[in-house]
């Protein structure tokens, strides 16, 4: 029995139908109907190249065809589909769109290390900041990596881009008196309605969990014989929306007798049948209302799940008597920072934090404790002072005039 053919030719006459050309149509790997034009009208030749594309698509390799950038980012985020945030979604496709405003809508094959420089440099001289550009310029190497991966060129074009220069910001850390007041200051402005921010604050500080880990945490998550707490997504159920962790990677997270103490209590305060730890029963309420509704989306479980979170925990901070800047996610930093300096190895705050690698964990959350300089300041006097002491004596007047 004959093979059925993969790769058939036609032709199409022109216009006035006294010329034609030949074509081949076939399946590309993706399963989309293609259409290729031969541009001419030689039937040997055609068939040779319709043989040629068959072996092709049997042994499974593809040539990509031309593709305009604008086509190929929405066929990568086709492809991507629901493996990305929403949020990380818009990311890339707005810095893409960026880069096409820039560079115009260029064949994929075409695009250039240039073509990244000169996008680089539109984005300073518009006046982003340093940060803002060098993120843009991650995005859509993320996307020209993918079409590597994909098959569809052969290179990233920008593999050899050079990131803007960024200053290292000092990391925030929370003192210890700070994290005292901050607490206090929470424990003040419970009325039992509303988000148990000094729970919350507590939990943060003893895990270095992030906001929507502590907001989308179940009390099937916490184990209290074993004293930990389970950092896990959330399928999309009757009782429970769907949520997904950052890096993917489900984590166990150690608690403290306080944090039990205080778990235990506010659990046996709460009514039955509410799943979510720190989610309000009334909030719990609305947002299932909102999901009934059709009203909820995947997104609302970060940016929807408490609302005014940012309002309120400024008014805790002012209360706390904080008046350098801080934000919640600080709070993860200092419970970072705290490991560190507890004698954790950075491998290790890496694994419990979630990172995905050593960079983000020691450029924005490991920060340089107090005790961290005066021990360094200890041992320059302890190899140095001494000496340089002896060798250093004070002018005497005669000298300074000279």
């Amino acid at each position: 029995m004959a093979k059925k053919e993969l790769v058939k030719v036609r032709t199409r006459p022109s216009r006035d139908g006294k010329r034609f050309v030949y074509l081949l149509d076939y399946v590309d790997e993706s399963g989309k109907r293609k259409r290729l034009s031969l541009g001419h009208a030689d039937r040997r030749k055609a068939e040779r190249q319709r043989a040629q594309k068959e072996r092709e698509a049997r042994m499974g390799v593809t040539v990509p065809g031309p593709m305009k950038l604008t086509v190929f980012l929405a066929d990568c985020l086709d492809r991507t589909g629901d493996q990305i945030r929403p949020s990380t979604r818009r990311e890339y496709e707005h810095a893409m769109e960026h880069f096409i405003a820039v560079i115009g809508d260029i064949d994929l094959a075409n695009v250039r290390l240039r073509h990244g420089e000169r996008f680089r440099q539109a984005c300073l001289d518009k006046g982003y900041r340093r940060a803002t550009v060098a993120k843009k310029l991650r995005h859509v190497k993320r996307l020209f990596a993918l079409a590597v991966k994909r098959g569809q060129i052969d290179v990233n074009p920008l593999r050899g881009i050079d990131m803007p220069k960024l200053p290292r910001k000092k990391v925030r850390v929370l003192s210890p008196d700070e994290c005292h007041r901050l607490r206090k200051a929470a424990a003040d402005d419970q009325d039992g309605k509303t988000l148990r921010w000094d729970l919350l604050i507590l939990t943060a500080l003893t895990t270095g969990m992030r906001r929507g880990e502590l907001l989308n945490t179940t009390w099937r998550d916490i184990d209290f014989a074993r004293m930990t707490i389970q950092v896990s997504s959330k399928d999309d159920t009757p009782q429970t929306w769907q949520w997904l962790i950052k890096d993917a990677d489900e984590r166990t997270l150690p608690l403290t007798d306080e944090l039990v103490a205080m778990l235990s209590e506010h659990q046996a305060a709460q009514p039955e049948n509410y799943p979510y730890v720190l989610v309000p029963p009334a909030r719990y309420d609305h947002v299932q209302e909102l999901r009934r509704q059709g009203r909820w989306t995947f997104a609302s479980s970060r940016q929807k799940l408490i609302l005014n979170f940012t309002r309120d925990f400024r008014k805790i901070l002012r209360r706390a008597g904080i008046d350098t800047p801080a934000k919640f996610h600080d709070l993860r930093r200092t419970a970072l920072t705290n490991w560190l300096a507890g004698g954790m190895s950075t491998f290790d705050v890496m694994t419990l934090a979630g990172h995905a690698s050593f960079d983000t964990t020691n450029r924005f959350y490991l920060a340089v404790r107090d005790d961290l300089v005066d021990r360094a300041r200890q041992a320059s006097e302890q190899a140095m002072g001494r000496d340089l002491a002896r060798a250093w004596h004070a002018p005497t007047f005669a000298e300074r005039r000279g």
